[in-house]
């Protein structure tokens, strides 16, 4: 009897502990929700003066009224831009996080030459399974090592053996452009892709993937449905959640493309750690195998990925760099396409502590939205802006206002380790188009 009132007095104690658990579980979940929605409802209140586009929803702000499409969206926003030129800033909340678009230039300037501003968007996590802890998603002293073992793999002169393979692709994008001559106006933003990931990959990792020839290969395919999967779920808040999103369709399409991107670049990793001592041309995957850190620390495989895709994305002769020295006027080409088209149109800060933005206050953990391509459309320092006008440039030059303007990201803290040799890679895509084409 005493073994059984035992038992069953220790069935109840379990019982009771574990009851107990739950209930302090619960109570301190619940606890945290509501602090959670106190601090919600302060941002709310605090940042309320801040103008904005139209009616917000708790939790949800404004993610009802963004457009699903991609380009859509894209195009929504800089429709609120020039509607709302004469405004400052636009608040947005994408579902609880508050975000500020900046798109003057003096507004955008407080962000960028903030020595404390530096913590890059809390959106660019779900970059992080693709791309890993590299120079677009890390921050801080991890940021700061990364650009300082990168920065000696962009020097010109290791960039120049790289031209026969910027020759060769850019000869391939003429064949295809040659076939639209005398024909109704197109949109080459397909062809000059193709080419410019066809350049990447073989000068980045010793591997021509032939986008060019085929435009429909299953990498390519990964590559683009990735960019769409991420920008969607950037917008969509109820799909932040790791595990609720593989419930969805979506998820599983992420996780197939991630394996498609992943298994590509480990094997080319794999083969060129292994044999990159041997060849006498070396890609510019095996000099980033080479380099290390202080500690002595090599880059990771997703960190080199970021490299190559978000640092790097018939001509009589072929260019040479003294060609590229000369091509001035087309230079200015190149910096007025990258006025109307920035190879960045958005990008995003996390804001480390409150700051003050033309007379607002902006709270900490705002996400500080710039916008090169509405920024680069200002009428005040770019008359008739929609017009592309390369001779421009040169006035800028000598009234010193696009070091002030148009050079804003070169003013911040993460000035671009690779500027100069993208220019160069323009410039071999477009001498032979020039030569070949009545442009």
């Amino acid at each position: 009897m005493a073994g059984l009132w035992l038992g069953l007095e220790g069935q109840k104690l379990l019982l009771w502990g574990a009851a107990s658990v739950v209930s302090l579980a619960g109570a301190s979940l619940v606890l945290n929700l509501l602090q959670w929605a106190a601090s919600y409802a302060q941002k709310w209140r605090q940042m309320r003066r801040i103008p904005t586009v139209a009616r917000a929803y708790p939790l949800l702000g404004h993610a009802l009224l963004m457009k699903r499409d991609g380009r859509e969206f894209f195009q929504q926003i800089i429709q609120y831009t020039e509607e709302y030129r004469h405004i400052p800033l636009l608040k947005l909340w994408v579902g609880p996080v508050p975000m500020v678009a900046l798109y003057n230039a003096e507004n955008v300037e407080v962000i960028l030459t903030s020595s404390k501003q530096i913590d890059k968007s809390s959106m660019y996590k779900f970059l992080e399974p693709w791309l890993g802890l590299g120079l677009l998603t890390s921050t801080g002293n991890k940021w700061r090592s990364r650009r300082k073992m990168l920065t000696p793999t962009f020097h010109f002169t290791i960039l120049e053996g790289f031209l026969d393979i910027m020759n060769e692709q850019a000869n391939i994008l003429v064949k295809k452009l040659e076939k639209h001559v005398n024909q109704e106006a197109f949109n080459c933003f397909f062809y000059i892709t193709l080419c410019a990931l066809d350049i990447i990959c073989e000068t980045a990792m010793g591997k021509n993937i032939g986008a060019q020839s085929n435009d429909d290969s299953e990498y390519v395919r990964a590559v683009y449905r990735m960019s769409e999967m991420i920008f969607h779920r950037i917008k969509m808040p109820w799909l932040w959640l790791d595990l609720w999103y593989l419930m969805f369709k979506e998820g599983w399409e992420h996780k197939k493309s991630l394996k498609i991107l992943h298994t590509f670049t480990n094997d080319r990793l794999i083969g060129r750690s292994s044999a990159h001592s041997k060849n006498k041309r070396r890609a510019f995957l095996d000099l980033l195998l080479s380099v290390t850190d202080d500690e002595g620390n090599r880059l990771t495989s997703h960190a080199l990925v970021h490299v190559f895709f978000f640092d790097g994305w018939k001509s009589v002769r072929p260019a040479t760099v003294e060609d590229l020295k000369k091509l001035r006027y087309l230079e200015c080409v190149i910096k007025e396409t990258l006025r109307l088209f920035p190879s960045v149109p958005i990008f995003a800060r996390s804001l480390s502590e409150d700051c003050e933005v033309a007379g607002y206050r902006v709270l900490k953990g705002t996400e500080a939205v710039i916008i090169p391509y509405a920024l680069h459309r200002d009428p005040r320092y770019f008359p008739n802006p929609e017009e592309f006008q390369p001779e421009r440039n040169a006035v800028l030059e000598r009234q010193r206002l696009q070091c002030d303007i148009c050079s804003h990201q070169r003013a911040s803290s993460r000035t671009r380790t690779n500027q100069n040799s993208s220019n160069n890679h323009f410039q071999c895509h477009l001498k032979p188009a020039v030569n070949s084409l009545h442009v």
